[in-house]
């Protein structure tokens, strides 16, 4: 049997009353908290542009896209919903070994299961299946497919489809074929966040989600794709073959250790290596009541990754929203001058602040061996500063806030939903959703009127 058929199989058989109530409830979590990531970045000018994008693809009014209530085919609805959970750089992370961000994906489940007609218990099987699969197969790799040179939207190709799969009520032929097709067809390199950073940094895995519905539909006219896509001649496996990979990891658990729990949340909108020093020199501010004017110099100690890719020289002069979020001296000239990093941190007039440029020039940032032995089983940052009077102050963070070892509660999670939510949807919309988003799977309901809530 290949790997895709032990996936597939994985994916067809899972039950509802078969998973723990505490996986089902994390889904429920990341799904309001993917929700209001997405409402966040709907009059994005980024979205703005692929919405008519969108728009012009016209297709069958299959599925919903949140917020405009655009109806539209289900790769379009894929695409377009994954792009707005996915805008602002907020969605969950998950980094054990390759980083993903699993909710990427929720949207194949969403367009698939509504255009299938599929109740909410549906919905939260296929948001489990996208999760246990991805985080294995950030698993799985030695070293990560990050670590010589590709995206991770590499490895949701080869979940979307079986996501897509489950939804449309495939057979295990077709789901396999859904998989061969989606998995021969969208490698990304790491160049998408490399540098001076584009629109790409954040379509990628949309574009993965998307690749992984269009083959299940195709797969359900019977398109065949090849069987041994991950292990075959010329397959995953043979053509990335710098990397180890152990199909042991990879299927071990499926249907007994729900791997969701240890996925994070992102307590800032940025990318995930920030996190703990945005943390260190947020605690170093109000501890020791430092403005920016009483600062001298900046050293950040992180991983070489943080030093390398977050911190090349055209971080040091970010332009684009792209770049700044994954430029680990902005993120922290920004949190030092304005005391914290929202989505508002990255608005084009924000990224002119002469305050923050200034603050800019003060930081140094630079690879701890020790910091980089340890991670990613600990991600550890260090965190000094100068003032002008010559005193020196100096913080370490482990864990971030949102971590599966410092995570949000359920009040955490609503307050940052309602935090991106509340600038283009009214109270009581707000509340409606939430209260249908943590109640799925108690009483039947379609997914496509649960979708209603997110048309604004």
């Amino acid at each position: 049997m290949s790997i895709t058929q032990e996936m597939a199989r994985f994916a067809l058989n899972l039950q509802y009353d078969a998973i723990p109530e505490t996986a089902c409830k994390e889904a429920r979590r990341f799904l309001l908290d993917s929700f209001g990531c997405a409402l966040a970045a709907v009059n994005n000018e980024d979205m703005r542009a692929a919405h008519r994008y969108i728009e012009k693809l016209g297709g069958v009014p299959d599925a919903t896209v949140i917020g405009s209530g655009l109806r539209t085919n289900a790769p379009n609805a894929a695409l377009m919903n994954s792009l707005l959970i996915r805008a602002i750089d907020y969605n969950d992370i998950y980094w054990k070994q390759d980083p993903s961000h699993p909710s990427d994906i929720i949207p194949a489940a969403l367009a698939a299961g509504e255009k299938a007609g599929r109740d909410v218990r549906d919905l939260i099987v296929g948001i489990l299946i996208a999760y246990e699969l991805e985080m294995r197969w950030c698993l799985a790799a030695t070293p990560g497919v990050r670590e010589v040179g590709w995206h991770h939207a590499t490895l949701t190709q080869f979940v979307s489809p079986f996501v897509a799969a489950r939804m449309l009520g495939l057979t295990e032929a077709q789901t396999v074929a859904a998989a061969g097709i989606s998995g021969s067809s969208h490698f990304t390199l790491g160049g998408v966040v490399a540098g001076h950073l584009t629109n790409m940094k954040n379509t990628a895995d949309p574009m993965a989600t998307e690749a992984g519905v269009a083959a299940a539909l195709l797969a359900a006219e019977n398109y065949t794709g090849p069987v041994e896509v991950i292990e075959g001649k010329e397959g995953l496996y043979h053509v990335l073959h710098n990397v180890q990979w152990s199909t042991d990891i990879l299927l071990r658990g499926l249907s007994s250790e729900w791997l969701i729990n240890e996925c994070g949340y992102k307590p800032f909108p940025t990318e995930a290596l920030t996190h703990q020093p945005i943390s260190a020199a947020l605690q170093l501010r109000e501890e020791h009541h430092l403005t920016d004017d009483l600062i001298s110099n900046v050293l950040v100690k992180t991983t070489k990754r943080g030093a390398d890719i977050l911190s090349d020289p055209s971080k040091y002069k970010p332009t684009t929203k792209e770049t700044a979020d994954h430029s680990l001296p902005y993120c922290i000239a920004a949190a030092l001058v304005d005391g914290h990093v929202l989505p508002s941190s990255f608005d084009e007039e924000k990224l002119k602040d002469p305050r923050i440029w200034s603050m800019l020039g003060k930081i140094t940032v630079v690879a701890d061996p020790g910091i980089d032995a340890m991670f990613p089983g600990v991600k550890r940052a260090i965190v000094s500063i100068t003032t002008v009077a010559g005193q020196v102050y100096t913080a370490q963070v482990d864990n971030a806030k949102g971590s599966p070892e410092n995570p949000m509660s359920d009040e955490e999670v609503i307050d940052k939903f309602t935090a991106n939510a509340e600038g283009v949807m009214g109270a009581e919309q707000r509340a409606r959703l939430i209260d249908a988003t943590w109640a799925l799977g108690s009483r039947p309901l379609p997914i496509n009127e649960f979708m209603q809530l997110l048309v604004i």
